[in-house]
């Protein structure tokens, strides 16, 4: 399938900015585009009940229905290569699901690279992640792009330690540190993330860390066996497509119970820019099916 028109459109935009690539702007410079651009891109999104606190020390957004109490919890994990993004950036997302699926969404701003280097995003992730799962409500996981990496790894260190995870929501993840794949070739430029952006961020995670830990790069974990079910969500014009399949078919061969999802057309990044990209209102309800299912709610909450 040929490129989205929606997602040509708004690669045109960015591209008439003249924006500097990201590993020329820093990671200030960085985070600052990326935080002033996110709430076009996102749009308003739904009315849900909204609260800034902290879990187990990790700064977190809150999002819970109107009206439903002792709900299953979200954990959800930000994109941004580890290097940029918030609960601010991705905020249309979280809201998304938090009303489609009537459950608390657990939006965890997790400490930054490189000033925290890896593990620290892991460390913040699982503090949260482990704290809801000491509750009495059904837990899930997810996230997109370095989000889907925190999300995946958190699914592995919950089998490690016998606690049940319903799902594990990656979405176009990052899962592995080899950037020779074929996807990482044939979309190495002009599709929005490029191969050059992916190599920098890596580098600004991990430092002088191997970038094939299993804690980093989840697809070279000895076993998948046990872990959660799982939603994957890949791209058709994503370098990190066809680590993804081959997660999830390293997950089918564990025995995991996997749905994967291939966006035809369309690029990273879309999960969060709804008000640009029609195709990440059905990436929204895709997901929420999953989590409904997983959390046995099969029917959609009445609308707000």
């Amino acid at each position: 399938m040929t490129l989205d028109p929606q997602a040509t459109a708004y690669l045109e935009r960015q591209a008439a900015l003249g924006l500097p690539p990201m590993p020329q702007q820093g990671p200030q410079e960085a985070r600052r585009l990326n935080e002033e651009g996110a709430a076009a891109l996102g749009g308003p999104g739904e009315d849900v009940q909204v609260r800034d606190t902290e879990i187990a020390g990790v700064p977190v957004r809150v999002y819970t229905p109107h009206g439903v109490a002792d709900a299953p919890a979200l954990a959800y994990f930000h994109g941004g290569g580890w290097v940029v993004g918030s609960v601010r950036t991705h905020d249309r997302p979280c809201r998304a699901l938090c009303a489609r699926v009537g459950c608390r969404v657990v939006s965890v701003e997790y400490r930054l690279a490189p000033e925290h280097r890896f593990p620290a995003a892991v460390e913040d992730c699982w503090a949260v992640t482990e704290s809801l799962l000491a509750g009495q409500q059904p837990v899930a996981v997810g996230g997109d792009s370095a989000g889907g990496n925190l999300a995946a790894v958190m699914a592995l260190r919950a089998r490690d330690r016998g606690l049940p995870l319903r799902l594990q929501i990656l979405i176009y993840p990052v899962i592995d540190c080899d950037l020779d794949r074929a996807s990482y070739l044939a979309c190495a430029t002009g599709y929005g993330l490029t191969r050059d952006a992916m190599r920098w961020f890596w580098e600004q995670y991990m430092g002088h860390t191997r970038w094939d830990h299993p804690e980093a790069s989840p697809l070279r974990a000895p076993s998948l066996v046990g872990a959660a079910p799982a939603l994957v969500m890949i791209c058709q014009y994503d370098p990190l497509r066809d680590e993804g399949a081959a997660y999830a078919e390293r997950l089918r061969q564990a025995g995991v119970a996997v749905e994967l999802i291939e966006q035809q057309g369309m690029i990273h990044g879309f999960f969060r820019q709804a008000a640009v990209i029609d195709r990440a209102t059905l990436a929204y309800d895709q997901t929420a099916a999953a989590l409904r299912r997983a959390f046995g709610r099969p029917t959609p909450p009445a609308a707000a």
